[in-house]
């Protein structure tokens, strides 16, 4: 068996596919590639396949982390070319490396993820570097989101890992951010350009980095 960890890619064609059918698309792409995927042991066995953290709905990225149990050793440029063949226009598999099965889980690892947001604005550069510079002072910012299990209240800022400003020039402006991104909790970029001002949701919003517990 071997336990390989793939990094990937989600572009626009397909930000709006859900978690669950983001995994069962990877399922019938590793069957058409000849990758056999071991299963869980028990009642309901399951395909070993770990997905770092969910994308939100219209989300892209090109930094997706995937941790994967094969019943056979795969060599990494031969598992590149033929999954890539079989991926749709917008996914594409970046990079494949074995990694030791006592590694700790995927979801466990993760630490913090990266944005980049772009924002629609008429504000000028210095108006947004105050108001970064604001959020990021503040000690604790009681926030609430609507689910569907109910109203969820929390403290925003302790989300909030890091702000910045990558460029602006309006009517367009993008903004970086460090979110956490573990058990206690997951930054939401759009709740953070709410909290900055923005009245609009963002234009567009794409995960740059998934950064892991060196532990």
């Amino acid at each position: 068996m071997q336990r390989l960890r793939i990094k990937f890619s989600r572009g626009p064609e397909i930000k709006f596919i859900s978690h669950l059918d983001i995994v069962r698309l990877w399922q019938r792409c590793f069957n058409r590639a000849g990758i056999e995927i071991a299963y869980s042991t028990g009642f309901t066995p399951h395909p070993k396949i770990s997905l770092a953290a969910p994308l939100p709905l219209g989300v892209t990225s090109d930094s997706e982390l995937m941790d994967i149990f094969c019943v056979k050793g795969v060599a990494p440029h031969f598992f590149v070319s033929a999954v890539n063949r079989q991926l749709p226009p917008g996914m594409t598999v970046d990079k494949v490396y074995p990694i030791a099965f006592d590694l700790p889980s995927l979801q466990s690892q993760i630490s913090l993820a990266e944005y980049k947001v772009e924002v629609n604005t008429e504000k000028g550069p210095q108006d947004i570097q105050a108001a970064l510079a604001a959020l990021l002072a503040l000690e604790h910012l009681p926030w609430q989101h609507q689910r569907d299990t109910g109203m969820k209240q929390y403290d925003l800022r302790e989300l909030i890992d890091d702000l910045w400003m990558i460029e602006w020039q309006p009517p367009v402006g993008r903004v970086g951010m460090r979110l956490h991104c573990d058990s206690n909790g997951s930054g939401r970029p759009e709740q953070v350009t709410a909290a900055l001002g923005f009245s609009e949701r963002p234009l567009s919003i794409h995960r740059s980095q998934i950064i892991l517990n060196p532990k």
